[in-house]
């Protein structure tokens, strides 16, 4: 019956798991061998999975992209890898783009901009109320109507308190690797009428010109202008950038006048926002070293602008590698330490600064070998988003968003981990008695997991962890076996967040992926130390195609190196046979999805007759048998050729035939009897 537990639990996860966010992992190669005399090898070297791609300065979630990267495993390959960025899914192939919202928030976050807006209002509206008289003892002050707004202007000619209507702010924004920014959702907040009546007079032109005043006041009413008219308007950021509002702006963003910063880089962000050529432009003008000066000013609401706009020049892949080596070790020590190693209980200010260092971090991750060995080397990085998704984990907050950055960016960093680490490292983690005559995972025929020979490889792996500190740090965190009981949690803990879910099953499933001597000890740890395998198995209940593809890819890992396949098969069998479509006609799950489950079916029935058993008992052939002959589409061709390597392995158990033809089921649904 597989495992029963948790049912109200399990209830309740698979009610919220309905909804999807989009996420492709990597689909390992495999070998098919057509001869039905032996037991056909399937080229397993273990699931892969990329890399968590996340979106501009945003609440909620968004896409991530698809990357396509030609692997061949040992020997013939049926087909490409095709691996992913984290988090969500956007095609590069078209010009479609789908989102879902996990969950939504009740309340509406405010953008930065919105807040010091709020500010200026409700000091001109304490300045209204008052009287008319003598400001400071000099100079007079008056209120004027101008264009439709209420302005009050001092006897110099200069303005003083603004009582502008509030400006639509940068909101919440995302965008994909390749640069599609989207909305997530949010309503725009108004307060006084219309929103632009504080502008009637103003045009682009006058407003740009401002910036360069002498009076703070003009300033920020310019960089205002410049904020409203931006949001959501392309004609607008065009025309800005003719201007030249871009290089006046930057030399605003460390201005002595707090409020002129603020303004100045609340226009920033929704100039940015969709538009290359202003990001461009932002870089080309120094933007970023006067974006980093800005925040090291002890100031939350310039900082989340200045995270905010950091985050949204992350989404473009020709930009990452420049903010990377300019930003990295600067967002790492001045945001990212502080605030996930602080004892107290982050505000929401600070939440919302963390999220957007972290959203960046996890853009930059994605990128490429380079940036990635960067920022697994740089001082406290990872060490900080450990100690962060452990407090979190701890707190009861998993779902945070925050949490999802963190776990996206480690599973980007897990990506390709064996064959990126240094040298040194991986001289540690294969270990000194490495014998190139060791099998991936149980021995098939004469070594029973009982004999001498595997129980001395039990041993080795033990000693194997006498290679890593006790206590990991930096980039160690990446392989230790203290990570796996960390994903682990995070799997156990998160009821809601699907992506932060999905992205700890990538983790897991990169750390254990390929033919490597550790990815089998931490295969091994999973499964029996951590426990691991009720946790997925739970996990697996959900719909999210995404998720699972994630979960089965880790199984399908955990499957090659167990050592005791028969117990595993009857704990897992029927669980993944469940998941597999019950005719051609279902649509779901995606053909990865099917494939992983032959490839945990697969890895099982070569080491277990129990396992061939149970899919017949547990009606797996009434599934396997129309997913072998259905070659409808290109994925489903590598599908069918998948349930075929399980069919043909199991044909080999004589013993079983007998249970299959009381199934209904004869020689040639198993082998293609004209080769």
């Amino acid at each position: 019956m597989g495992y029963g537990y948790q049912t109200s639990q399990s209830t309740m996860r698979s009610v919220s798991r309905a909804q999807r966010d989009f996420d492709i992992m990597s689909m390992r190669s495999m070998q098919v061998n057509n001869s039905p005399a032996q037991i056909q090898p399937w080229v397993d070297d273990g699931e892969g999975s990329m890399i968590s791609d996340h979106y501009a300065g945003g609440d909620g979630y968004g896409y991530s992209q698809v990357r396509t990267v030609s692997s061949n495993a040992g020997g013939s390959a049926m087909g490409t890898m095709r691996r992913t960025l984290s988090g969500t899914l956007a095609s590069r192939s078209g010009d479609w783009q789908e989102e879902d919202q996990l969950y939504v928030n009740n309340v509406k976050p405010r953008g930065p901009a919105v807040r010091t807006l709020s500010r200026l209002n409700q000091n001109a509206s304490r300045q209204n109320r008052m009287s008319m008289g003598s400001v400071s003892g000099s100079s007079t002050i008056q209120q004027q109507k101008m264009g439709g707004g209420n302005y009050v202007q001092c006897s110099n000619g200069s303005y003083g308190s603004l009582p502008i209507t509030r400006a639509m702010s940068t909101m919440s924004l995302k965008s994909m690797t390749k640069g599609m920014d989207t909305f997530d959702g949010q309503e725009h907040i108004s307060v006084g009428g219309k929103i632009n009546d504080g502008f009637s007079d103003i045009d682009m032109h006058s407003a740009v010109e401002y910036l360069v005043a002498s009076d703070p006041a003009l300033q920020v009413l310019g960089a205002a202008y410049i904020q409203h008219e931006c949001y959501n308007s392309t004609d607008a950021k065009n025309q800005a950038h003719s201007l030249k509002a871009i290089p006046r702006l930057v030399k605003l963003f460390n201005y002595p006048n707090q409020e002129v910063q603020r303004y100045a880089t609340g226009a920033m962000r929704n100039l940015i926002y969709d538009n290359m050529q202003n990001k461009t432009a932002l870089i080309e003008e120094s933007g970023i070293p006067q974006l980093i000066e800005a925040l090291r000013e002890p100031d939350d609401e310039l900082r989340k602008n200045v995270t905010g706009i950091l985050w949204n020049l992350s989404s473009k892949d020709n930009l990452k590698d420049k903010l990377a080596s300019e930003t990295m070790s600067e967002l790492t020590e001045r945001v990212l330490v502080p605030l996930s190693q602080s004892d107290n209980q982050q505000s929401a200010s600070e939440s919302e600064i963390f999220y957007n260092t972290t959203g960046c971090l996890r853009n930059l991750s994605s990128v490429n070998e380079k940036v990635r060995q960067q920022m697994r080397e740089c001082r406290g990085l990872v060490d900080s988003l450990v100690s962060y998704i452990q407090r979190s984990v701890e707190t009861g907050k998993a779902e945070d968003k925050g949490v999802e950055n963190a776990v996206c960016t480690l599973r980007n960093l897990s990506f390709q981990l064996y064959t990126e680490i240094p040298p040194s490292a991986s001289m540690r983690l294969e270990g000194p008695s490495r014998r190139q005559d060791e099998g991936p995972g149980d021995v098939i025929g004469c070594f029973t997991p009982q004999s001498k020979k595997t129980k001395k490889k039990q041993v080795n792996d033990q000693l194997t962890f006498s290679e890593v500190a006790k206590d990991p740090k930096g980039m160690e965190w990446l392989w230790h076996p203290q990570i796996v009981s960390v994903y682990n949690r995070v799997l156990q803990r998160c009821e809601i967040n699907s992506s932060t879910r999905e992205a700890a099953a990538g983790a897991l499933q990169n750390i254990t992926a390929g033919d490597k001597r550790w990815a089998a000890v931490l295969s091994r740890v999973a499964m029996e130390q951590e426990r691991i395998l009720p946790t997925i198995l739970d996990n697996l209940r959900t719909n999210n195609d995404q998720e699972l593809r994630s979960l089965t890819g880790f199984l399908r890992n955990l499957s090659r190196y167990a050592r005791n396949k028969d117990d595993m098969a009857t704990k897992v069998v029927k669980n993944v046979l469940v998941k597999l479509p019950s005719d051609s006609s279902q649509t779901e799950p995606s053909s990865d999805v099917i494939i992983n489950i032959c490839g945990v079916l697969n890895n099982l029935v070569m080491g277990s007759s129990v396992a061939a058993r149970d899919i017949a008992f547990f009606d797996g052939l009434q599934k396997l048998v129309p997913i072998k002959n259905n070659r409808n589409s290109a994925s489903r061709e590598k599908a069918a050729k998948a349930a075929m390597t399980v069919l043909g392995n199991m044909y080999h158990y004589n013993k079983l035939h007998r249970d299959y033809k009381l199934k209904g089921f004869r020689k040639e649904d198993f082998i293609d009897t004209s080769i």
